[in-house]
């Protein structure tokens, strides 16, 4: 009997909005001496709350378990950093923050935006709940404290006077199981006239790119700006302002205040915002449902290309190992029978293998070796980067392949 129960407002979870069968935890990268171990595989089943219109994936595994020891590193895309650069500058200027002021940034990673507003001569603080990646933040010389955050943390940093001017929650709020324990911990960490920026993958931007392999198992929610104004508000935190911005497929960019704070009323992004969401159907659980439909149709297309480039005889290659093409090669079933290796910047990826799959990860020297056809792109958000980098392919004739929303090939 199912009595999952939504992680914002508690009402049982009975509809489904996309079910991706079974898969590993999709940052579960495989050593070699594991291979011919059991591989655990979970439910990939997301739900959408029929009170709250929350899109969630329930929780199969301990977020220590998950991230206490984290393959990714943010410093090894271009976009990124150029992204955080041009962010870090953004916010500076906007709320005046200088030598006075304190940023903290929630899950920051290996530090590469706190690194901005540092060389700004602003104080920063890094929380990061994976200690490998907290080790090359703190070995840059970002002050760390290793933990998630929560109430009771956050309670312990506001008790040592390690209150934030501004808190950034970049690409966090969907990786935390305990949804109000989170968002209450950043409401005590913040200063009464203190702003959070969030960003998340836009749920609209998702659904209406077919991107079912940005949701895997380290995600555990999916926003609305509908959605994220309610588990906001029941914590006293009000969305002021918002913005969309490119990152992820399509994301948004939320400022957030304590409610009450009169010098931050909201503004008419937000409510030109909601009301497209409304429009859009987002208050409907109809809306929802249409889902999974979708993202059959876009399994078999990708089947079918596979498929006819094999009996091609096409040799296809991939680039990058990120966490949402793990989810859609086992979903799809593509495993090294179609595809022959993939390969990743970070040495913290290479001569790995990809989860369920076993694809082998090399350096990206490996492309120029082996002169595949095709080289499928796995992190397709970045694309115009890897195209670039990428372009010698085109001197024997090979061409860029990327899968969401539809099969495209680039010559």
């Amino acid at each position: 009997m199912n009595d999952l129960r939504c992680r914002s407002c508690e009402t049982p979870l009975k509809q489904s909005f996309v079910d991706l069968g079974m898969s590993p935890l999709a940052n579960s990268y495989l050593k070699c001496e594991e291979l011919n171990r059991m591989e655990a595989f979970y439910p990939l089943h997301a739900y959408v709350c029929e009170k709250c219109l929350l899109v969630q994936v329930p929780k199969c595994e301990s977020p220590e378990r998950i991230f206490s020891d984290y393959a990714y590193f943010s410093s090894y895309s271009d976009t990124w950093l150029e992204h955080v650069e041009a962010y870090s500058a953004k916010v500076i200027e906007r709320f005046g923050l200088n030598a006075n002021s304190l940023v903290v940034e929630i899950a920051c990673n290996d530090g590469c935006l706190l690194q901005c507003f540092k060389k700004s001569g602003i104080p920063v603080l890094g929380v990061e709940p994976a200690r490998n990646v907290a080790q090359v933040a703190s070995n840059a010389g970002i002050p760390i404290e290793v933990m998630f955050l929560s109430v009771e943390a956050a309670t312990e940093l506001a008790a040592e006077g390690k209150q934030a001017d501004l808190l950034i929650a970049n690409n966090v709020m969907a990786h935390v199981p305990d949804l109000n324990d989170f968002i209450g911990g950043m409401k005590i960490v913040l200063k009464p006239e203190g702003i959070i920026t969030i960003e998340f993958t836009h749920l609209q931007r998702m659904m209406e790119g077919n991107q079912f392999d940005s949701i895997y198992h380290e995600h555990f929610s999916y926003f609305s700006l509908i959605t994220a104004e309610k588990v906001l508000k029941k914590h006293g935190l009000t969305i002021f302002d918002v913005e969309k911005i490119p990152t992820h497929g399509g994301s948004l960019r939320l400022f957030v205040c304590h409610t009450g704070n009169s010098s931050r009323p909201v503004g008419q992004r937000v409510i030109k915002l909601r009301a497209a969401e409304v429009n859009s159907g987002f208050i409907r659980l109809e809306r929802y449902l249409s889902f999974a439909k979708a993202v059959q149709g876009t399994k078999y297309s990708i089947l079918e290309f596979f498929v006819g480039a094999k009996r091609q005889r096409k040799t296809i290659a991939a680039y990058g190992a990120p966490a949402k093409g793990n989810t859609l090669l086992n979903y799809c079933g593509i495993r090294a029978d179609f595809v022959d290796y993939t390969v990743d910047r970070s040495p913290h990826k290479q001569g790995l293998f990809l989860p369920g799959t076993h694809i082998p990860i090399f350096p990206p020297t490996k492309i120029k070796e082996t002169r595949p056809d095709y080289l499928l792109i796995l992190p397709w958000n970045l694309k115009d980067e890897i195209m670039q980098q990428m372009a010698f392919i085109r001197d024997w004739g090979g061409q860029f392949v990327t899968l969401i929303p539809e099969v495209t090939t680039y010559a």
